[in-house]
């Protein structure tokens, strides 16, 4: 009798810390992202959104004229892509069609651009016996030295 009550004690402590350190496994810190240097004659492109738990929890997909480059998390996450200098035309897909959901902006060699995704959760939504809210993002350019210090909350998920 005393094993089959040794075996359950086990089984239960088994049952508890497994999925226990499965837990802290998974919030275990992350190597920190290093940002290296924007490459000779390039540009540098910061992709970001603020973690809002009211609004649309899904990725935004970004794209720079017309082609994705980045799918931004709605986890408060930061990204960057380097681009060749030029003029870029900014877009996040979306369902609902309001103002300010592209921006243009011209980079020269070396310098940065700061863009924000915003999303509106009342703008495309309703139903009569089944409420529905559509995606619906916005492009914010960001001055740099407000979103450095924004994008210093946000972690950098890569480049």
């Amino acid at each position: 009798m005393r094993a089959k009550g040794i075996s359950r004690c086990w089984l239960r402590r088994v049952a508890v810390c497994v999925p226990l350190a499965v837990l802290a496994a998974c919030a275990a810190p992350a190597a920190p992202v290093v940002v290296s240097p924007v490459a000779a004659g390039a540009a540098r492109i910061w992709f970001y959104r603020d973690y809002e738990p009211s609004v649309s929890l899904n990725m935004a997909s970004v794209a720079l004229n017309g082609a994705t480059v980045a799918y931004v998390e709605a986890f408060g996450n930061a990204l960057y892509r380097d681009v060749p200098a030029g003029r870029y035309h900014i877009t996040a897909a979306t369902d609902g069609r309001d103002f300010n959901q592209a921006k243009d902006v011209d980079l020269a060699p070396g310098q940065e651009a700061f863009v924000k995704i915003l999303a509106s959760s009342s703008w495309e939504a309703g139903g009569n016996l089944t409420s529905y809210r559509r995606d619906t993002f916005y492009v914010s350019l960001v001055p740099a030295q407000i979103a450095r210090a924004e994008l210093a909350a946000h972690p950098l998920r890569g480049g």
